[in-house]
């Protein structure tokens, strides 16, 4: 068996896509996941399931969630092994000592085609793509006028021409360290 983790697209955000976080351990353990923990109840789901096989695990994954919700979010899944590396990289790691910004990590469904010149960056969002490795691109965001950072989600897919959703740094290192202490 091998550790997973599924980030969900636009689930519990604003209102949009509810769903409780036992419903959605109960989808992830009706598609064939094992131990299925969530963290945060923005759509990310810890679990194990056998390393071979992953593409039918997801179209499982995406049919269990069409019941629960109207139409089934988007399902970007890493092993938990991925996710530690990305972790140890840190590519943010200048960025650490300036508190005023923002740091995120973009799952990307598959590897962009292209890769624009970097950084990418987008004045009316205030943030930059610093880095794209794989199927992840790094984001720093710095304050908007009204105090709230921004959104790279629909930049990212728009620059990248690929499906992708967010996750601040802060939680991708939860994730990992937390994955590591069920390990």
């Amino acid at each position: 068996m091998t550790a997973h983790v599924a980030f969900l697209r636009a689930i519990n955000v604003g209102g949009h896509a509810v769903v409780k976080m036992t419903d959605l351990r109960d989808a992830f353990t009706a598609a064939g996941c094992k131990d299925v923990r969530t963290l945060i109840a923005s759509g990310n789901v810890l679990f194990e399931a056998p390393a071979a096989g992953i593409a039918a695990l997801e179209r499982r994954i995406r049919a269990e969630l069409a019941q629960l919700l109207e139409a089934p979010p988007g399902l970007f899944i890493r092993t938990v092994q991925g996710v530690a590396r990305l972790v140890r990289a840190n590519p943010f790691r200048r960025y650490a000592a300036k508190p005023r910004l923002a740091l995120y990590v973009a799952f990307l469904s598959r590897k962009p085609r292209q890769i624009p010149r970097l950084p990418l960056r987008s004045v009316s969002e205030v943030l930059d793509v610093i880095s794209v490795t794989g199927r992840e691109a790094f984001v720093v965001s710095g304050r908007k006028k009204n105090g709230l950072y921004g959104f790279p989600n629909l930049f990212i897919e728009k620059q990248l021409d690929v499906t992708a959703t967010c996750r601040n740094w802060k939680t991708v290192a939860k994730i990992a360290k937390l994955a590591a202490m069920v390990e």
